[in-house]
């Protein structure tokens, strides 16, 4: 029997190369066109159809059935797909903290789903792990971790949060791997933390009950003063404390937490001292806005997206240790079949995850096509534009800004109008997309500047369609 056959001998096994190439360009034309026209806020920034009407406009039930596509009718089935997508380039995109990724990260994407390297074990992608490797220790040092600090990318901040607080976990309880969390652990953070933190603590096994809140100010931010106030409250309970968190910056608002007063609060009292710098701990690259993190290297953890200011496609988020043993006491795994020889080189100890991607390959081309200044100036212009959304809506009758804003995140209200409904008119024909948030129990509308091409133009066609669509009064 013939060991090695054609390549014809396995139609749809064996990649095709010119068929691919083929494809690849009608991708790379459909996606040009589509950001062009997504950057010049030519078409819908959102559509919201029913699930039923765009699976029918994309045919998916036949094509999951039948097959057979090929290159062009792959390019029909492309424009329509992005068609019913939502246009994070678009500058009325002021919606969620997911990037308008720059195309060498979506290049990265590009290489990953061909070459398919999963390197946290190292021999599966040696040149993948070693890119992830120079970020990571690129990190380290914009924070301050220097040589002794660890780190690794995970596919995103909720993961990271969990990865972080486990590596918290080991050092208050090494043996909750193995004998279970014991029933008096807490975590200190406040209301505005993100909703990953409860979670993890749940994943982790503290309950949602061992998070205990600490003060804060009318508008979230963590109340050094009243910091003694929760761990005495802590301690009383019964509970030792795990970790106390900290913001920067919070997702609801954009504003940061005092991290130089909350460090050295942990420091004294002997509490891990972890930061949620999953949004704003890119303004490290801007020089105008880094004081905002002054005291970032006094935190035990931290984590830093880089899909959200470092404009990498989603995911890739990491988590940044002060001390590298801390990282390699989060987890502790057994299996034959991976772990062996010398693990020096492998990061599948530092995550929840076994497989995955070459996410440090976003960051790199981000970083060598743009350079350290190139997005440190994105983070600043975004910063800029929210700033000056916020001096804009404080010109105009009927808008009220709770505070000025510290990152590209702005939240305000218009009138005594139902906020929530105000949002929902404006996404109806897709001419915005815009989030809210709850300040102090009230509902705001909220504007996070994430496209580079949002402008004045896009900010002055905001609030005139939000002032005209009913009187101040509501």
């Amino acid at each position: 029997m013939a060991i090695c056959r054609g390549f014809d001998q396995y139609p749809g096994v064996i990649w095709n190369v010119e068929e691919f190439a083929r494809a690849a360009a009608v991708t790379a034309d459909g996606l040009a066109a589509y950001v062009d026209e997504s950057q010049r806020g030519l078409p819908p920034v959102i559509r919201r159809r029913p699930p039923r009407e765009v699976a029918e406009r994309l045919g998916l039930v036949r094509w999951i059935r039948e097959g057979g596509m090929t290159p062009d009718s792959y390019a029909e089935f492309l424009a329509a797909y992005l068609d019913e997508g939502t246009r994070l380039h678009h500058p009325a995109y002021l919606g969620h903290q997911i990037a308008a990724p720059d195309f060498p990260a979506a290049l990265a994407d590009f290489v990953h789903g061909a070459t398919n390297n999963p390197m946290a074990v190292y021999e599966m992608g040696a040149s993948a792990a070693t890119v992830e490797f120079e970020v990571l220790r690129w990190m380290l040092d914009k924070v301050g971790f220097g040589e002794t600090g660890g780190g690794v990318l995970t596919h995103g901040g909720s993961l990271a949060n969990l990865t972080a607080l486990l590596a918290a976990r080991a050092a208050a309880v090494p043996e909750a791997w193995t004998d279970g969390v014991p029933a008096d652990l807490a975590l200190l953070a406040p209301a505005s933390a993100h909703y990953s933190l409860t979670r993890a603590a749940a994943i982790l096994g503290l309950g949602e009950r061992a998070v205990m809140p600490l003060d804060v100010d009318g508008l979230g931010r963590v109340d050094v003063a009243r910091l003694p106030e929760a761990l005495d409250r802590v301690r009383r309970a019964g509970r030792r404390p795990m970790a106390l968190v900290a913001s920067a910056c919070s997702t609801g608002t954009g504003l940061y937490d005092d991290l130089r007063g909350i460090g050295e609060f942990c420091t004294a009292n002997g509490v891990w001292f972890h930061v949620d710098g999953a949004h704003g701990a890119s303004a490290l690259l801007a020089e105008e806005h880094r004081h905002l993190l002054d005291g970032i290297e006094l935190a035990d953890s931290l984590i830093w997206d880089a899909h959200k200011m470092l404009r990498t496609s989603s995911l890739a988020a990491a988590v940044l240790t002060r001390r590298e043993g801390d990282l390699d006491a989060a987890f502790r795994q057994r299996a034959s079949y991976l772990f062996y020889g010398d693990q020096g080189f492998d990061l599948i100890g530092r995550t929840v995850e076994c497989s995955k991607a070459e996410l440090g390959l976003k960051v790199f081309l981000n970083l060598a096509w743009r350079g350290e200044r190139g997005l440190g100036d994105y983070v600043a212009r975004q910063y800029a534009t929210a700033h000056r959304f916020w001096e804009l809506a404080r010109e105009r009758p009927g808008f009220e800004c709770p505070y000025e804003p510290e990152s590209n995140i702005v939240c305000f209200r218009y009138g005594g109008a139902d906020q929530a409904e105000i949002r929902e008119r404006l996404m109806a024909d897709g001419a915005f997309q815009l989030t809210s948030a709850e300040i102090d129990g009230v509902r705001h509308l909220r504007v996070t500047v994430m496209a580079p091409a949002t402008d004045d133009k896009t900010l002055e066609a905001l609030l005139d369609r939000i002032g005209g669509e009913r009187g101040p009064g509501g």
